[in-house]
């Protein structure tokens, strides 16, 4: 390796603690930025979180509400949180473990190996469940419109 690369890798190819250091506390600030700035901006009160597919077409797509969700968990209203959506209420602690595994061993010892141990076919089953929820949170019969994102009352 030549140039500012020589300094950014070690020999083995693998990139220096320093270095990964200050990458995981980028993000790190990065997320409790956005974390704050969505803690204190609601995205009922004011129009600057908007879905796109939803102003298009009329129909809610598998993340819409989930921005008022976040900002729900942030608040600690996690019936509200649920009641705007669902899946990601469900999906979420699970995606944080799964990141924080990942980061925390890339972290320690610079590569990252959990991604590898997961069978493709659970990534075919996790994006078959959100194009599921996505397709039967539209649909205007009773136990489904509970699905679709509600104010709790």
């Amino acid at each position: 390796m030549k140039g500012w690369t020589a300094r950014l890798y070690d020999e083995a190819g693998i990139i220096k603690l320093p270095y990964r250091i200050m990458a995981v506390a980028c993000i790190f600030i990065i997320l409790l930025v956005g974390s704050s700035f969505l803690y204190y901006h609601s995205p009922e009160e004011r129009y600057w979180l908007v879905c796109v597919i939803y102003k298009i077409s009329g129909y809610y797509c598998p993340g819409c509400g989930a921005g008022r969700a976040c900002y729900s968990i942030l608040h600690g209203r996690l019936v509200q949180a649920f009641r705007y959506n669902p899946l990601l209420c469900i999906l979420l602690p699970w995606i944080a473990l799964y990141l924080g595994a990942c980061g925390i061993q890339w972290l320690l010892t610079g590569k990252e190996t959990i991604s590898r141990r997961i069978p493709i076919e659970f990534t075919y089953v996790l994006l078959a469940v959100v194009i599921l929820y996505g397709i039967v949170r539209n649909i205007e019969v009773y136990p489904f419109t509970l699905l679709a994102p509600m104010q709790v009352e």
